[in-house]
């Protein structure tokens, strides 16, 4: 009888450890179990030789949001979206994250990989100065994308966070041109595998950097995904309760402006202006009040003069924030 010593094949595979890491966790136990996370802590900020400290005590030590961590971790281990409530999430720790990710890949990860490239192949071969041209193409993309997101998109949160809302950008703006630039890294990949000399394919110098490249490909994937799946959604949060924000401002501003005015409406007005905002025409206020259309439309008159309101839609703020009619009874 054979003995399955590997059950279901996960030999055969990268497994995943299916664990919901939680903010009591030992932040040790998180990196044992995952140690590619390492090269995470770096960019939230998180320094080594936190002992036996939980995630929550590692977190709150360095300054860094325990929620949005843990968010991020447990969604590029195992793609766990714990984080039904996306208002939870700390926008500067986000920021901070994707800066650093930024700061590693461009300054560190592409440079140190062409180093590798340069290393393994024969600079005077054909074939290698394609290859070495194509991985430059392809760490211009990706530095032409970064870019971007750094000069447009992260100032445009920063204003956003200050309440200084931009009104020709929004975060959809950027999701609907975010796309993953590996194209030319997968031809870059398969160029060395499929038609590199045999002799090149045993060097372990190449062989090293072309492991280097298919991390490189997985770790953009993940930082495409917190973008899009984490970042995203979590400005797009901000941007409405940024507008929010500002109708309840103006609505404010109307009603202190109103109630400085010299000329404050008569009853028989208030009385035409719930009318307007139940949705009457003048011929129906008139029947209501038991008074005439030409009186009705004087009283209109006088109240947009006096309001400075002229619209229906203006007239419901009005009557609503002034508690002249329920929001429950008015039709939108």
């Amino acid at each position: 009888m054979m003995i399955a010593l590997y059950p279901n094949n996960c030999y055969l595979c990268n497994m995943k450890n299916n664990k919901m890491y939680e903010a009591d966790d030992r932040m040790i136990s998180l990196i044992r179990d995952n140690y590619d996370i390492l090269q995470s802590l770096g960019r939230f900020g998180i320094n080594l030789g936190f002992g036996d400290k939980t995630v929550r005590e590692v977190c709150e030590d360095q300054n860094v949001d325990t929620s949005t961590f843990l968010a991020i971790v447990n969604f590029t281990i195992n793609g766990y979206r714990q984080f039904n409530d996306i208002s939870h999430l700390s926008v500067p720790t986000l920021l901070h994250y994707l800066e650093a990710s930024h700061e590693y890949f461009l300054n560190f990860k592409l440079p140190y990989i062409r180093r590798e490239l340069v290393d393994a192949l024969d600079e005077k071969d054909n074939l290698a100065r394609l290859i070495l041209k194509l991985y430059d193409e392809y760490a211009r993309d990706i530095q032409k994308h970064m870019r971007y997101e750094e000069k447009t998109v992260f100032p445009y949160v920063e204003r956003l966070q200050e309440g200084r809302a931009d009104a020709n950008y929004d975060i959809d703006t950027f999701s609907k041109h975010h796309e993953q630039t590996d194209v030319k890294l997968r031809e870059l990949k398969n160029i060395i595998l499929k038609y590199l000399p045999s002799d090149l394919l045993h060097n372990n110098k190449l062989t090293a950097a072309l492991y280097n490249l298919y991390d490189c490909e997985t770790w953009l994937g993940q930082h495409a995904e917190v973008e899009d799946q984490i970042f995203i959604p979590a400005i797009r949060h901000m941007e409405q309760c940024s507008k929010q924000s500002d109708v309840t401002a103006k609505i404010s501003n109307m009603i202190n402006q109103n109630s400085n005015t010299n000329e404050q409406l008569s009853d028989r007005e208030r009385d035409v202006v719930v009318c307007v905002v139940q949705g009457m025409t003048n011929k129906e206020i008139a029947e209501h009040l038991f008074i005439s259309i030409n009186t009705v439309i004087t009283h209109r008159r006088n109240i947009a003069r006096k309001l400075q309101i002229h619209s229906p839609a203006g007239l419901t703020i009005y009557a609503i924030v002034n508690h002249w009619v329920d929001i429950s009874s008015v039709k939108l």
